[in-house]
């Protein structure tokens, strides 16, 4: 059994991949995955989700590449040590906007003017 809440909905748009990846950034902000806690194998998660091993290897690759949890070999893939829940979720967020806004051809300088104008307005 899974450590965190991870149920992939087979009829959303989202790619399972990255609804496991969302699962275990929303375990580790909201401390149900806890720095150094080791995630289950590839394997064991993807037969208890009934997902294909590549997929949840996937969703590790992309874990490892937010920098929310880091592979070690062997030893398991694990919630990296010293990260802050809020920092997890943020850069979730920060990732799942720069694809959002790449996927409609926004390129990075207006993609940065345009969450400053966020910003601007969020902290008036």
């Amino acid at each position: 059994m899974t450590p965190f809440a991870a149920a992939i909905d087979p009829t959303s748009p989202t790619a399972p991949f990255r609804q496991l990846h969302h699962a275990v950034v929303a375990a580790v902000a909201d401390g149900t995955l806890l720095p150094g806690s080791r995630l289950p194998t590839v394997r064991a998660l993807a037969a208890e989700l009934h997902l294909a091993t590549n997929t949840v290897a996937s969703a590790y690759r992309s874990l490892e590449e937010a920098g929310v949890v880091e592979g070690r070999g062997r030893a398991g893939t694990f919630v990296r040590l010293g990260d802050d829940p809020i920092d997890a979720r943020a850069r979730e967020i920060a990732q799942g906007a720069a694809q959002s806004l790449t996927e409609l051809g926004v390129d990075r300088n207006r993609a940065l003017t345009l969450l400053s104008e966020a910003f601007a307005i969020a902290d008036a």
